[in-house]
């Protein structure tokens, strides 16, 4: 039988990331542990353990004095988490690839093609999102994986984000199709090298005029 505190810090770590992500929750705002803990009418014991959660996902900081803030979005923060999942990604990239069967490639179309059929940059941010979950799903290394979730979830807030207030538009699609070719002719250095380029464009989109 699962920890009902732990069910309860899960429930309300999902509703604050949806949150974040979203924009709903700008970044720096404050969580407040009281407030949280009124809201979902729990303890304070599993608010602090979602917190721990939303930390590990890249959404929150904890700051002496200042408490739980909402990270930011800085041009710093933008470029730590582009250069984590860059690197990352390729290293889970590696170790999957040679494990693929048929039934993987097709999950990986199939996230293409609901990014190609999204109507709505939220729509195309969640294929997006699985796109690359299913690119490295078979890999076997389930911490790696566990800080990839984090990364995608964080990478996300900032492609909203841009989509808020500079009207950005996928146009990424392209890359997807040129990096699931190469994994069906088994070409992996160069699916690697075409997912590190495509997983910086969002630093180069993210500058101020970036194109």
């Amino acid at each position: 039988m699962p920890d009902e505190s732990l069910t309860t810090a899960h429930r309300i770590a999902e509703a604050i990331t949806e949150r974040i992500v979203s924009g709903a929750l700008p970044a720096d705002a404050p969580l407040r542990q009281d407030h949280i803990a009124r809201e979902f009418k729990s303890s304070h014991v599993p608010v602090r353990e979602a917190f721990r959660q939303l930390e590990a996902l890249y959404l929150v900081v904890a700051t002496p004095r200042r408490g739980v803030r909402v990270a930011p979005l800085d041009a710093k923060a933008t470029k730590e988490i582009v250069e984590m999942r860059a690197a990352l990604e390729v290293v889970a990239l590696r170790n999957a690839a040679p494990r693929y069967t048929p039934a993987h490639l097709a999950a990986i179309e199939l996230a293409l093609i609901e990014g190609d059929n999204a109507e709505t940059i939220s729509e195309f941010e969640t294929a997006n999102r699985a796109f690359h979950r299913a690119l490295v799903a078979p890999c076997a290394m389930p911490r790696l994986l566990a800080s990839l979730d984090g990364l995608r979830l964080a990478n996300s807030r900032l492609v909203l984000a841009m989509a808020r207030t500079a009207g950005w538009r996928p146009r990424s699609n392209g890359d997807h199709r040129q990096i699931l070719q190469a994994l069906r002719e088994r070409q992996i250095g160069h699916a690697c090298e075409l997912l590190t380029r495509h997983n910086q464009t969002i630093e180069r989109l993210a500058r101020p005029g970036g194109a």
